[in-house]
């Protein structure tokens, strides 16, 4: 009898509803959900959009883990909204080590093919005590300029690190004001209409205390956020300080969710090497269920 009623209850969860396998990591808090299960790519944005919701699982972005094309890669990291992300990196990075059951301090080295670069990506993974310590090599900018913009009648002096996919913007700020921040949405959507890029990030940095409040808009997703930590706004404020000062930096960014480190390499104009390092932590893993019914790809 109740192996019956379980079997009916399973199959009312499957009309209608995909069953989303899901571990949850926490990389400074910037809370990613990877997705294990396979599903359809036009579902991606969807499937995304919900298991972000305060309903759902709850995080600030979703990455599935698919094979790789590259056979030298362990697996490949298609973030929702096709964007690059350091992060979603580790996390993945952090999820794929905890499978090998390492020993306190083993570290292991794990070459990723992700969206948003053309290039595999190797990340470095300690255990420690807490989670997992990740350092990885960031994408080099393609260019890093600086300008003065008219917006909303007053100049705002702005550095744009532009990557091949995506872009930041940085300003440096004296607080993170409820003005400068409605400012900071403004712009990003406005961005978001016009450069034709993956992702957005406005980063507002405060030099003298090295912190970083960074919003990230995914216009593919329509997802604007002002995440707790940022691996790629990290590198980008490492890139822009390596760039001001033309000399090698190695910062500790202080976020809402903790510190991200970045060590910049100024090689030559406009070239700068980059690497974050960071600590994750798997917080979850299970099963959601995503209803599809209303769904139209």
């Amino acid at each position: 009898m109740l192996t019956g009623i379980y079997f009916y209850l399973q199959r009312r969860i499957e009309v209608g509803k995909q069953i989303v396998d899901f571990v949850k990591c926490s990389p400074t808090q910037n809370m990613t959900i990877l997705v294990k299960s396979k599903h359809s790519t036009d579902a991606y944005k969807h499937i995304a959009s919900k298991l972000m919701s305060y309903d759902s699982v709850y995080a600030e972005q979703v990455g599935y883990i698919e094979t790789p094309v590259n056979s030298a890669a362990v697996a490949h990291l298609q973030m929702a909204g096709g964007e690059f992300c350091g992060n979603a990196c580790m996390s993945l990075a952090a999820y794929l080590a905890s499978e090998k059951s390492m020993q306190p301090n083993q570290s292991t080295d794990i070459l990723l093919e992700v969206s948003g670069i053309n290039t595999l990506l190797t990340c470095t993974v300690r255990r420690i005590a807490k989670g997992y310590n990740c350092s990885v090599t960031m994408p080099t900018p393609q260019h890093i300029e600086e300008r003065i913009i008219q917006y909303e009648g007053n100049d705002l002096v702005v550095t744009i690190v532009r990557y091949a996919n995506f872009i930041h913007m940085v300003i440096e700020v004296d607080e993170f004001h409820s003005s400068i921040r409605g400012k900071a949405e403004s712009l990003a959507r406005l961005l978001g209409l016009t450069m034709g890029a993956n992702l957005i990030g406005i980063l507002l940095y405060k030099v003298n205390t090295e912190e970083l409040a960074p919003l990230i808009y995914v216009p593919h997703v329509d997802s604007m956020i002002w995440e707790r930590g940022c691996g790629s706004g990290t590198a980008s404020i490492g890139a822009y300080l390596a760039w001001k000062h033309k000399e090698k930096i190695s910062a500790a960014i202080k976020q809402p969710g903790g510190i991200i480190q970045v060590h910049a390499n100024y090689e030559e104009v406009d070239k700068v090497s980059l690497r974050i390092e960071g600590i994750v932590n798997i917080v979850a893993q299970g099963k959601a269920f995503i209803d599809i019914s209303n769904y139209i790809a």
